[in-house]
């Protein structure tokens, strides 16, 4: 942790500046500036112009990490422009935690066909934090009351069940342990009924040995499952759970958009650095008309420095 500061350090991704994400961390500064210190991956020019279209005058008291670029901010468009700038500001959260000139990173949200216009040859947040760490970084999202693993993420519906493997499992729940050391997670099976014991498939075998081995290793009983999944969320199942794993994208965060929408974040676990991120998208079409929900970023920042302090330990 950096020791220049007695508050926690956060490097602030402003995300793609056609969106909501410049309004939200404005809007917030003087929140988050009582339990920590936010420096802003921003240049003067492109924070005035944001602040501009807000009709606000910019706190007097904002650090920059300075990131190149001049271009004209294009409210609720899809742009390059705007795309390259979210992924350069990000770039350079990440060498300031590497650098130890911030102790974690939150993140506002991109948008994904900017950055492939842009060029950008990654998915996302988390696909780029992958190949710079070459670590297995692992997505979490929710909030206290909450929190849902992906196994997998972003890919195609009808290749999840070639990913059900028992060695890939096993990896996963390890590595989720070792980041979270929770003592109870549920572990969604991927079929319906959780195949019926191979009735409607057989893929919750190997979800099966994988929790069995899991669990031996830790030498506790950390993981249960495999749960059937349209009972894993109910009320009575949640009163004895607050962490899933759900097998594929919309299997986990259907449920968690429904019950949390705006509070949820989004948490990147087992990397050498922290970094969390609002769960939400640019929202282009209430971009600069003020009325962007601060909750889920406020959480963020929560959640970063619970981490920081765990880290401490």
């Amino acid at each position: 942790m950096s020791t220049s500061h007695k508050k926690p350090t956060i490097a602030l991704s402003v995300g793609d500046l056609n969106g909501v994400g410049i309004e939200i961390a404005l809007r917030s500064h003087k929140e988050i500036s009582e339990v920590c210190r936010p420096l802003y991956c921003i240049n003067e020019t492109m924070l005035q112009k944001a602040a501009q279209l807000l009709k606000i005058e910019l706190p007097n008291d904002l650090q920059l990490s300075e990131v190149d670029g001049n271009f004209a901010i294009r409210v609720g468009e899809v742009d390059a422009d705007a795309g390259r700038y979210s992924y350069d500001s990000f770039k350079e959260s990440i060498k300031l935690c590497e650098n130890k000139n911030a102790d974690a990173i939150v993140t506002m949200p991109i948008h994904k066909e900017a950055w492939m216009q842009a060029g950008v040859e990654y998915k996302g947040h988390t696909d780029l934090l992958r190949h710079h760490f070459q670590k297995d970084a692992i997505m979490m999202l929710g909030c206290s009351k909450m929190y849902v693993a992906l196994f997998t993420e972003h890919i195609p519906l009808k290749e999840v069940a070639s990913h059900i493997k028992y060695e890939k499992i096993l990896d996963f729940l390890l590595n989720l342990y070792e980041s979270l050391q929770v003592s109870k997670i549920a572990v969604l099976g991927l079929n319906p009924h959780a195949g019926d014991n191979g009735v409607l498939g057989d893929e919750e075998k190997e979800i099966l040995k994988a929790i069995h081995t899991a669990n031996k290793k830790i030498a506790k009983e950390v993981f249960y499952g495999a749960v059937v999944p349209d009972i894993a969320f109910t009320p009575r199942f949640r009163n004895n759970f607050t962490h899933f794993v759900a097998m594929y994208h919309d299997q986990g965060l259907a449920p968690l958009k429904a019950l949390y929408f705006d509070e949820s974040v989004n948490i990147s676990l087992n990397l050498p650095i922290i970094r969390t991120s609002v769960d939400h998208g640019t929202a282009f079409d209430i971009a600069y008309k003020g009325v962007a929900n601060t909750k889920s970023y406020l959480n963020a920042i929560t959640s970063a420095l619970e981490f920081i302090k765990n880290k401490e330990k």
